[in-house]
Parts: structure tokens; sequence; C-alpha cells
């Protein structure tokens, strides 16, 4: 076993978690080695103390016209800024940064990953054995091209060499996009193994991908279960889960209301069909899931109820009718899943030339209770809309125990 204090870097067998330099000096001058001999690959700073810092850092190696350089990306809730370093700057920054503005870090390097904790760091196999250095006006991707990435190559999506075939160029924007928008909301669950279902995963390229991500990305400990209902494709799936070597992930066949899911810090659905969103909605809510990922699809349930005289001259037209009740069953979602005790937000998933299903509920569980007086505006809020359009939703119906008296039916 490697003594603390020695180089990290040498591929170990096994790889089983070990604690390297412990105090900051040794930390601080195990960064420098990695940046100044070009052995870091990328880095993801996160879990910051404060909230007036961005919620991460990303670190990738770039080639600009001066020269090698790092391309630090700061992740704000509402913008991303970059910088771009020479590698003296860059030790420097992280110095400054890792185990003090940032309690975790993952570095990658050649022949291993480094999960930082404080002035502790933990070893894991290499994830980003090649550096992407690619040229700073790059699109940065979680998944970049030219990388091969096991699933996507298994999946058809890419070649093995990682390059992404002609017809499925679209797939693998839709993937990437998926990622990013997980990405953004990491530091909203909780530290240690997470506990992950996908209700309704299908083929699996995102339950895949949302692997990848937390496992293999972020050095995360994951146990991911993805229910569906035809037994053909959960076999597929667990087929391809074995042959990829993904213990801590599997299929099984059933449906979201009678699974026997016993806790879940974070819950998918993508694309279940109606009310079958709200039934994993409820499902997440009542497994206290932290963080809430739903792109609802068939949204028929509102269709019939609809009525407001002011708009019938919109709600006449079926075609009109339909793309305005599926608006209003997400606004209505997103107002009951707030009453509940999360943040949410309607963010677009895809553009509309590849699907039209392409909005995605995000909901993370609040970290502190909402003031009472907001929570009252929220219900009065949520109760005139429903009223106004007539409207008795699902969700609302399935939550009706947990919400405030001012969002109830009378």
């Amino acid at each position: 076993m490697r003594r603390s204090g020695d180089a990290p870097g040498a591929a170990t067998a096994g790889y089983a978690p070990r604690v390297i330099p412990e105090r900051r000096a040794e930390l601080d001058q195990w960064i420098e080695r990695l940046v100044t001999e070009d052995k870091l690959t990328g880095a993801t700073l996160s879990n910051p103390h404060g909230k007036d810092v961005a919620t991460k850092i990303t670190v990738d190696p770039v080639e600009v016209r001066a020269g090698h350089r790092y391309r630090l990306r700061h992740h704000h809730a509402k913008q991303t800024i970059d910088e771009t370093l020479t590698a003296e700057q860059t030790v420097q920054r992280l110095r400054e940064l890792l185990g003090v503005v940032y309690r975790q870090g993952l570095l990658r390097t050649r022949d291993a990953d480094f999960q930082v904790l404080g002035t502790k760091v933990l070893e894991r196999p290499a994830s980003r054995p090649v550096a992407s250095k690619s040229v700073d006006r790059k699109k940065h991707r979680l998944l970049p091209e030219g990388e091969p990435v096991p699933f996507l190559v298994e999946l058809g999506v890419t070649t093995k060499e990682g390059v992404v075939r002609a017809q499925r160029q679209d797939k693998f924007r839709q993937v990437n996009r998926f990622l990013e928008l997980v990405d953004d909301v990491i530091d909203a669950l909780p530290p240690g193994p997470l506990r992950i279902v996908d209700f309704g995963s299908g083929r699996a390229y995102l339950t895949f991908a949302l692997h990848h991500l937390l496992h293999v990305v972020h050095g995360r400990e994951v146990d991911l279960i993805g229910l569906d209902l035809k037994e053909n494709v959960v076999a597929e799936c667990n087929a391809l889960a074995q042959k990829l070597g993904l213990a801590n992930l599997r299929f099984t066949r059933g449906d979201i209301a009678s699974a026997t899911i016993e806790a879940a810090d974070l819950v998918v659905s993508l694309h279940a069909c109606d009310t079958a969103t709200d039934s994993a909605m409820l499902r997440a809510v009542e497994l206290g899931a932290k963080v809430i990922l739903a792109v609802p699809c068939c949204q028929h349930e509102l269709m019939g109820q609809l009525q407001n005289v002011p708009l019938e001259p919109l709600l006449r037209h079926g075609a009109l009718r339909e793309r305005f009740a599926a608006e209003v069953t997400d606004a209505a979602r997103a107002r009951l899943l707030s009453l509940v005790g999360y943040d949410v937000q309607l963010v677009e998933l895809f553009a509309l030339e590849h699907s039209p299903k392409n909005i995605l509920i995000r909901a993370s569980a609040l970290k502190r209770e909402r003031p009472a007086h907001d929570t009252a505006r929220l219900a009065a809020g949520y109760r005139t809309f429903a009223d106004t359009l007539a409207i008795d939703p699902a969700l609302e119906r399935m939550l009706a125990d947990r919400l405030p008296k001012a969002a109830r039916s009378a």
C-alpha cells in the first residue's frame, strides 16, 4: 500500500479507496505536480462553502493560440463564466479553491481519478485516461466526442474510437443535454451512496448515461434501479449492464404504483404517459427524493376538464386546446411540487425538431422550510389558477393530504 505523501498517479490493483496526502502542504505540492507535469486530464470542484460562489467549477486542458492552457468553467445558477489560465495560474487557483472554498474535488489523471475531501484524497479507477485538449471555442460536453464511452459504444451511438455515428448525432446531443441538466442539480443530492430509481427506463440510453455521470464522472457510489413493464427490454438492459460490469445498475419488471422501493435520493421518470407521470412524482415525494426529474408525455387528463369563457376562442380548437392542456398540466405539477417542499424549474430538454416532448420538470428538495407567508401565497395562487380553469389535476388529488389547506379544492 502506498504511504501517505507518496506521489499519486501510479496504477494500483483493485483501486481500493485509500488516504494519500494528509496535510495541506502535501496537497498543494501534489496539485502542482499534476498540473505542471501535464498529468491532469480534467477536474470538478463542488460542494462550496456559502452561496456567493459558483455551485461547481470544472477544469479542462485546452489548446489556444498562446499554447497549452486550462479552462476553469464557473457554473452559477443562471450563467456560466469561463477563464483560461496558464499552468502556474491554475495551480494557484486550485490551491485557493480546493479544500478551502470547495469541500470536494474530483481530479482526473491518465492513471487514476482522485476524489479530494478536505485534505484527504481517495484513489479510484481512471475515467479520463486521455485529456480532451479541445480548442477553447469547442462546446464543452460531459460526454466529449472522440473519447470512447463503453455504454455509448455498445448502444451503437459511437464507434469504438468514440466517433459519433452520423445517424446518431441527435441521440448523442440529447444524452449530453440531459446530463447537463442533471449535472446542475448534483449538489442537491446528499453525500454518500446514492439510491436512484428510473420509472419507465425503456431502452435505457439515459439510465446508462445517468449512471456514467454520477459514478464515473463524479465518482459517487450509486445503486440505480431501472423499472419497465416489458420483460424483453428489461432482459436486454440487464444483459448490457452485466457485459459492462456495472454491478450497481440493474433493471427489473414493475410498474410505478406497485414497485417495491424503500427509499430514493433521485427519481427519474421520462416519457411516462399521462397520469403515470403524476404517479411517479407521488412515489418520489413518498420516498423522500431530494431530486425529481420528469419528462411528461401524452397529457390528456385535463383536455376535457378545461373550462373558461374568456379563453373560449382558444379552447374551441382541438390542436390549441391539446397544447394548452399540456402546459396547464405541467404548470400545475410544478406548483404542487413547490407546495410539498421542492424548488421547481421547467426547462427545455430537447429542441422541438428532435422531440415534441421537450419539457423537463426538475425539482430539488428545499434545504430549509419555506416561510409561511410564501407558502400561503403559492397555495392561494394555485387555487385561483385551478378554479379559473375548472381543473382537478391527478397530482393534486394524490398529494391532497400533504398540501396546505388553501391549495385544496373546496
